[in-house]
């Protein structure tokens, strides 16, 4: 794996390298403290995942975060800041994580192995999940019902999220927007979590989703999706790719346009 560290702290730039440099898996790390080198950088350079402070003075790591994926949709984001209120602004660009300073090595390396999971191989055939259009799971051909229209949608997220992890904050900022994030909201989405687990157990599916430590994950090696076929080359789903990707979801555009925008590319090669 290649990646970027980008903190305008030289000395936290340097360290980040450093940490990510003892991490297995990752082949060499860049660091940067001026973020539009960076962006340079990444324009000839594979770059598998971006390290990224979010308070810097030329454009914060959410814009660069943005702009690095117009420009690599396939590289993860690891924000790795000392401002737990960026969290919430943060997941508009779908991260693969969210670290506060300090980070200890241990934990900066339980992140990027996520990252360096493939979540793009091709699972078991007999579990189908399809973003193209509308977002449906099938078992054996057939549909899932889900019980809950909100417990789809958190599947649906965590889908989109390729693997990495989401937070019940996280799942919340996704899919209710603007409401409070209250004790009563908190006790609401577990009901739902409840509910969308209790539907893969009886659909015999339930391996698809992992829960530790209150973070949910999907496990992209037991199923097949369409869109993670498309990110791996797949020629049956990038033609199968017609400019919609979870119409349902207002949060899913971000995303979509990175699907254009990749799908442009792969029409002019």
């Amino acid at each position: 794996m290649h990646v970027i560290c980008v903190d305008d702290e030289p000395l936290a730039a340097e360290y980040t390298v450093k940490q990510c440099q003892l991490v297995p898996g990752v082949e060499d790390a860049t660091g940067f403290t001026d973020a539009f080198d960076a962006l340079e950088w990444i324009k000839s350079h594979p770059t598998e995942l971006a390290v990224l402070d979010i308070n810097m003075p030329q454009i914060n790591g959410i814009t660069l975060a943005a702009r690095i994926k117009e420009i690599t949709p396939q590289t993860a984001i690891l924000f790795l800041t000392a401002y737990k209120e960026y969290a919430f602004d943060a997941y508009e660009v779908h991260p693969a994580g969210y670290l506060l300073k300090p980070v200890s090595q241990e934990k900066l390396a339980a992140e990027i192995a996520y990252v360096c999971r493939a979540p793009h191989a091709p699972g078991p055939t007999h579990i189908r999940i399809t973003t193209f259009g509308e977002f449906d799971v099938y078992v054996d051909g057939k549909p899932v019902g889900f019980k809950l229209a909100k417990a789809k949608e958190i599947l649906a997220f965590l889908v989109d999220k390729q693997g990495a992890g989401a937070t019940r904050a996280e799942l919340f900022a996704a899919v209710w927007e603007d409401r409070p994030y209250d004790r009563k909201m908190q006790k609401q989405i577990d009901v739902y979590i409840r509910s969308l687990r209790e539907t893969l157990r009886e659909y015999g599916i339930p391996e698809i989703v992992e829960m530790e430590k209150g973070i949910l994950r999907m496990r992209p090696e037991t199923f097949l999706c369409d869109v993670y076929l498309f990110y791996s080359g797949d020629c049956d789903a990038v033609n199968a790719y017609r400019g919609k990707y979870m119409s349902a979801y207002s949060w899913a555009s971000i995303s979509e346009g990175a699907l254009d925008r990749e799908a442009t590319k792969r029409q002019i090669h």
